[in-house]
């Protein structure tokens, strides 16, 4: 199991420990999580949409080590993948300021906006799921994600928060499982 890679992050008690290798999960050990996220069936994970899901997809393959699924839990915990009608999801900002479906702050998107990703809008925009999510693969890729160096890490600086690492980790095990993001 050399090319696996060990997610283990050391959350107080919240976290599971993902072993991805070559071939996709081989092993998830999770523990406490959040108890539904919006679209979730019983034990599993919410369904994409299959335009979300490939979006997902082509942007984590920009940042050899981040798994798709990480940016999908992620965008599923920030605004349920861009359905959600909070503040600052399509238009504003909610309360704390952050914009769009993956919910950045304006300096911050600014900061990994560029280069216009295919299909992103021109200019960037904080609203537009692609410009969103390749934003957010530049970020976590440049926090610590880049070769699976320290996803967690990089979840952490996107989201200061234990409890959000512990949230995003599990529910990207649980696409990863579903090998589509397609759960019952």
């Amino acid at each position: 199991m050399s090319a696996a890679r060990w997610l283990g992050l050391g959350v107080a008690g919240a976290l599971g420990v993902v072993c991805i290798g070559s071939a996709g999960v081989v092993a998830v050990a999770a523990t406490e999580g959040p108890s539904a996220w919006p679209g979730q069936a019983a034990g599993g994970a919410p369904t994409l949409a299959p335009a979300m899901a490939s979006l997902y997809r082509q942007a984590a393959a920009t940042c050899p080590g981040l798994s798709w699924s990480v940016l999908a839990a992620i965008g599923t915990v920030e605004s349920a993948n861009g359905t959600s009608d909070l503040p600052g999801v399509h238009a504003g900002a909610n309360p704390a300021g952050a914009e769009g479906p993956m919910q950045f702050l304006p300096a911050t998107f600014a900061a990994y906006a560029l280069p216009t990703p295919p299909g992103g809008a021109v200019p960037p925009s904080p609203y537009d799921p692609t410009d969103a999510v390749y934003a957010a693969t530049r970020l976590l890729c440049a926090d610590g994600a880049a070769g699976g160096a320290d996803v967690g890490a990089a979840v952490y600086a996107y989201n200061h928060s234990s409890a959000y690492v512990a949230e995003v980790i599990d529910l990207a095990a649980r696409y990863l499982a579903s090998g589509t993001g397609q759960v019952p």
